[in-house]
């Protein structure tokens, strides 16, 4: 499988669209078999997901993500994992081990049921 990290330098970009580049990893059984740099081409609405896509990754992982790109992925069945922090190649790791969660650093669930939906707050978790 492909996971794609937005990042900067080593680390885990704050923002997905506005990373430098992309660290493609590829992985096979659950261990990390390659990493390729792709240099982020340019921010500009409903770009990423498809130019990731069509490359077969997967699996993102950034810091946060615009609700536009988050409905694109979704689209593509591509999984998305925000809130992640540190260095890209160890959220990696994490992930494949299953230890990485995802704290929707945008909100992706909307809650249907309208007797509780007072009790969902997006996004209303800060650490």
């Amino acid at each position: 499988m492909k996971i794609a990290v937005a990042s900067v330098g080593t680390e885990v970009g704050g923002h997905f669209g506005h990373c430098e580049h992309f660290r493609i990893y590829t992985a096979v059984d659950g261990k990390i078999m390659g990493e390729e740099l792709v240099q982020n081409p340019e921010h500009k609405p409903g770009f990423l997901p498809g130019f990731l896509g069509d490359m077969g990754v997967e699996v993102v992982i950034a810091g946060g993500m615009g609700a536009h790109a988050v409905s694109l992925f979704g689209e593509r069945n591509i999984q998305i994992v925000t809130g992640v922090q540190g260095d890209a190649r160890t959220a990696v790791e994490q992930y494949l081990k299953g230890e990485l969660k995802s704290t929707g650093a945008v909100c992706q669930h909307h809650d249907h049921d309208h007797e509780h939906h007072h009790e969902h707050h997006c996004g209303g978790h800060h650490e």
